[in-house]
């Protein structure tokens, strides 16, 4: 077998790995419960212009994931093997970008390296099979570094237009997965790195026209297209979903500069501590200073640079999510495996030491992904899924208060939107960044499907045949007369009306899928 040929055995080896943890681990709440749904809602529904939660537009991101999705629904099925396939394809892109480019920059044992690092970290085995958006704009972010460096980086003159083309191209797409990240973050390192290296001039090289008309085409359709049927898309998607979230202190998950090293050392880990070990910055410094611009130096710029970037890009604004920082991790592995074969070089590290470490990156992450079933069974509302899935028609109603149970419609294949019952008056003046707020905002886009949500009076005007979902510490008291418990989960409890068609008995326990089919 040539080096060559084991090189591509690998990343088919550790995607595998992928794919096979995917199939293991339900949905995660709230996220992959959410963005899955929204993709068989579109799927379901038809509607390719305007991705609808419960029914109403969401315009949080744009589309590019939830076309795949329903995409990988209408030829795979919907279940939440075929909704990780995207973020999963992703991944393997990323992966196959990386050994691509740094066997032509370093060689073939340095490149085979950096994908099993990178392939076998929590990133990519977790990461990699989340339903989000984080690892598709992570995958085309990297693509447009990598096309446009490529394209520079070159001892001719003019840069490769072919290449240069590919960057515009992914830059559309990471424009189409999470917005304005997916352009501003490879302009970012390219300008930075192009500038540290003397190469800025060249940028006046590159295809701008035939480059713009392919991020153009690509990219802007549907933005166009959203704006003049949903007139507010604007301002919500760019100036409320960018900028205020870039800049403001209101929304989740904040914390302070030191996030985003710490997450770094734990997705890459234990290969991060070999960047910790043998980064020197001292020499690095020395080399950026005296040899920066000579072409064999180049490369090793252009990743520290990536990483220095992007992680100072994300840690400005107060609310920190862990996905945002994927795009930092193919670089890091990339310095890692260098390190790593500068250690070899010199008998540094034996050939046996990276096999060991090899075994707890793949340990650590398949215990987490264990953990991550643990953890998401305590919340999720999977069993009470198929209890309904079972018991009612493709006509009934289905009514959720106190909680939104993000995976219910998704396991019950639900064909109708669920009707959530909350004081949205109340909703509007006092919720945060939660799951009320994503609902009245999306239905201030669709009045027809706005009706989805109804006050709490509106449980007296229940049809006939109807059934509630509730938290299981919902207060029963609240309700009005007419409701029983169907059956108890264990995170939700299913009420059915006195009138209801019932054809599951109240309290039974499922320990395994029920073998039924739910409302096509």
């Amino acid at each position: 077998m040539t080096q060559r040929q084991r090189s591509w055995l690998s990343i088919a080896g550790i995607w595998a790995v992928l794919l096979v943890s995917a199939a293991t681990r339900p949905l995660a709440l709230p996220d992959e419960g959410r963005y899955a749904e929204v993709g068989r809602w579109m799927w379901m529904s038809g509607d390719w212009l305007a991705p609808r939660l419960d029914g109403l537009p969401f315009f949080h991101k744009p589309p590019l994931l939830h076309w795949l999705q329903a995409s990988s629904f209408a030829v795979l099925g919907v279940n939440p093997w075929s909704a990780r396939l995207i973020p999963a394809l992703h991944a393997g892109l990323m992966l196959i970008g990386l050994y691509l480019v740094t066997r032509h920059e370093k060689g073939e044992r340095v490149a085979r390296t950096a994908v099993l690092m990178l392939g076998s970290s929590l990133g990519i085995l977790i990461g990699g099979q989340y339903v989000n958006h984080d690892m598709l704009v992570a995958s085309w972010i990297s693509i447009a570094v990598w096309a446009f460096a490529s394209a520079i980086n070159r001892d001719d003159d003019l840069p490769d237009v072919r290449l240069a083309l590919i960057g515009f191209a992914a830059c559309a797409l990471g424009l189409l997965s999470k917005g304005l990240i997916g352009v501003v973050l490879p302009g970012a390192v390219l300008m930075t790195w192009l500038c540290w290296t003397g190469q800025h001039r060249r940028l006046l090289l590159l295809p701008w026209v035939r480059g713009l008309f392919v991020f153009g085409t690509i990219g802007l359709p549907w933005f166009i297209a959203a704006q003049i049927k949903y007139a507010g898309l604007f301002d919500y998607l760019i100036i409320g979903q960018h900028f205020s979230r870039f800049t403001g202190n209101t929304f989740n998950n904040q914390w302070s500069w030191w996030f985003y090293p710490l997450v770094l050392i734990c997705l890459l880990f234990p290969w991060s501590l070999i960047c910790i070990a043998g980064a020197r910055p001292s020499q690095w410094l020395e080399i950026w200073r005296i040899e920066r611009t000579a072409i064999d130096h180049r490369w090793t710029s252009l990743q520290w640079i990536w990483v220095m970037v992007i992680t100072a890009f994300f840690s400005f604004p107060k609310s920190k999510i862990v996905g945002y920082i994927f795009p930092v991790l193919p670089p890091l592995a990339c310095i890692a495996s260098m390190i790593w074969h500068r250690w070899r070089l010199k008998d540094q590290v034996r050939a046996r030491s990276f096999f060991t470490l090899m075994i707890i990156s793949l340990g650590l992450s398949l215990g987490v992904n264990e953990l991550a079933i643990r953890h998401t069974l305590k919340h999720a509302s999977q069993d009470v899924a198929q209890v309904l899935r079972c018991a009612m028609d493709a006509d009934d109603r289905v009514y959720v208060t106190g909680d939104y149970p993000y995976d219910l419609p998704f396991y019950a294949q639900l064909s109708q939107a669920l009707v959530v019952v909350e004081d949205w008056e109340e909703a509007r003046r006092s919720s945060g960044d939660n799951w009320r707020r994503e609902l009245f905002e999306a239905a201030d886009f669709d009045s027809v499907a706005a009706p989805n949500l109804q006050p709490k009076l509106a449980l007296y005007q229940a049809r006939v045949n109807a059934w509630l979902v509730t938290p299981n510490d919902f207060d029963a008291e609240t309700l009005p007369p007419g409701w029983y418990v169907n059956f108890k989960g264990k995170a939700w409890t299913l009420w059915a009306r006195q009138s209801s068609r019932v054809t599951m008995r109240a309290g039974r326990n499922i320990d395994g899928p029920l073998d039924c089919r739910g409302p096509q």
